[in-house]
């Protein structure tokens, strides 16, 4: 455990104007599993390909594994966190996948965080799914828009001999008047 300002900050004898900080480059590694929440494995060490490793290590043995580097004063700054467990479940289901005679998973695909225990088959199962919907939509919309354009030519139709002639005339003695006015502006 590195040390708090309070203890770092010892008698010195000649006043020296230069930072004394520890450059501290520390790396920690914390593992768990499901099975024993309570029990982590924790690897702290100045070496980041070996922290890096284990990792690795770790998440293919199916811990929820998080990768932290060292901010100062025993304070951590997460950088990567992986699911190992995820990781194994979709690797098993992509060897099911390939026992039943489906094709591979294509190379750039990464799951996201609301498909994450999904296949891509079931992906594109879904992508499909989603373009018949539209579909649907799109023919109903187009029925829709056709009925009221018929609609409207036979109240065109209908309403041609009317539009056809000249609005009636009406003399300003029979204009009809607003009831709501008072008497003095009548």
């Amino acid at each position: 455990m590195s040390p708090t300002p309070k203890q770092a900050r010892t008698h010195r004898r000649r006043a020296v104007p230069t930072d004394r900080t520890k450059n501290v480059t520390l790396w920690r590694v914390e593992a768990s599993w499901d099975h024993r929440p309570d029990d982590p494995v924790v690897i702290r060490t100045s070496d980041r390909k070996r922290a890096r490793r284990k990792v690795t290590e770790l998440a293919d043995k199916g811990a929820y594994v998080i990768f932290q580097e060292h901010a100062g004063w025993d304070t951590w700054r997460t950088l990567r966190e992986v699911d190992g467990a995820a990781q194994l479940a979709e690797r098993a289901a992509e060897q099911q996948l390939a026992a039943a005679g489906h094709p591979p998973t294509p190379p750039g695909y990464r799951t996201d965080a609301e498909d994450r225990h999904r296949t891509w088959l079931a992906r594109m199962d879904a992508r499909a799914e989603a373009e018949q919907r539209a579909a649907e939509q799109a023919a109903r919309d187009q029925a829709e828009a056709g009925a009221r354009r018929r609609r409207l030519a036979a109240e065109a139709a209908r309403d041609a001999r009317a539009l056809m002639s000249p609005p009636a005339i009406v003399r300003p003695e029979n204009r009809q008047r607003a009831r709501h006015i008072t008497g003095a502006q009548r």
